[in-house]
């Protein structure tokens, strides 16, 4: 598998291992981050979002445990998830968890800080609504 060469912006090196908060360029130092800061930059211009969104695919090995298609999709739409994902905190302990070599032990830990706690019942809402809002 070939690496993604990461090179600087400023001066051009290989390895640039830091991205400019606001551009997302790469840079490699101090000094050419301090280089960077005399330049204009913008933020990235992402993607306009599609007025219908593509289906999620069926399943091919659904399970008791397997949440329907149609709720993850309404994950996406949730503003309090997409509140709770704007936090840099809380995206660090996901990235954690999935870079763990034991990500059960990361969720259990996770579970402590209240920033997961809130997401994962902004979730649980969507997926699993408590029995008093489920239709008879």
């Amino acid at each position: 598998m070939s690496e993604t060469v990461r090179k600087c912006c400023v001066c051009g090196k290989d390895g640039a291992a830091y991205k400019c908060p606001r551009c997302r360029e790469l840079y490699c130092s101090v000094a050419c981050c301090r280089e960077h800061k005399t330049r204009p930059c913008e933020p990235p211009v992402l993607p306009e979002r599609p007025k219908e969104r593509q289906r999620i695919g069926e399943y091919k090995f659904p399970t008791e445990d397997t949440v329907p298609a149609e709720k993850l999709q309404k994950l996406c739409d949730s503003k309090e998830l997409i509140n709770c994902l704007q936090n840099p905190h809380l995206r660090h302990i996901m990235s954690a968890i999935m870079n763990s070599p034991n990500p059960t032990e990361a969720i259990t830990l996770a579970m402590k800080e209240p920033i997961f706690v809130e997401m994962a019942d902004a979730c649980l809402k969507i997926v699993e609504p408590p029995d008093d809002a489920k239709p008879f």
